[in-house]
């Protein structure tokens, strides 16, 4: 149990604090696509702000599952097994929730390009993380 546990809760906070530097530097590089969450579809509430903090933990348990099930799979040094995670992520869970947000939701491609790209990165950086701890 520990060499799943304890790589989810690291990869989480440092997911929690990639989340964090995204946020900054979307504000600060691309303010007109910070400005696109101020939209009604987008609910600004705090009573589920919690759920937006945990995200990242939930993301790195489902990995740190994924990972201690299937890594002998992935070959190659920790950096490209990690990416490999992150590019399966990617194509499994992540473009297809952006397909549908984008063809459900009143968004710009613009914003559900970076939420794909966002997903890449999120799911390579715990990849990495878990290639590390548990190889």
């Amino acid at each position: 149990m520990k060499k799943y546990l304890l790589p989810a809760i690291i990869s989480g906070v440092v997911l929690l604090a990639f989340s964090y530097l995204a946020l900054v530097f979307t504000v600060k590089f691309m303010p007109a696509l910070a400005e696109e969450y101020y939209n009604p579809v987008f609910s600004l509430n705090w009573d589920k702000a919690p759920m937006f903090f945990l995200h990242p933990f939930i993301l790195s348990l489902a990995l740190a599952w994924f990972w201690e099930r299937f890594k002998d799979l992935f070959k190659g040094s920790i950096w490209f097994r990690g990416l490999e995670l992150g590019l399966v992520y990617g194509i499994v869970a992540t473009l297809p929730s952006t397909w549908m947000t984008f063809s459900a939701m009143s968004v710009s491609l613009t914003m559900v390009l970076t939420w794909f790209f966002y997903g890449l990165v999120q799911a390579s950086i715990a990849g990495w993380i878990l290639a590390k701890m548990n190889p």
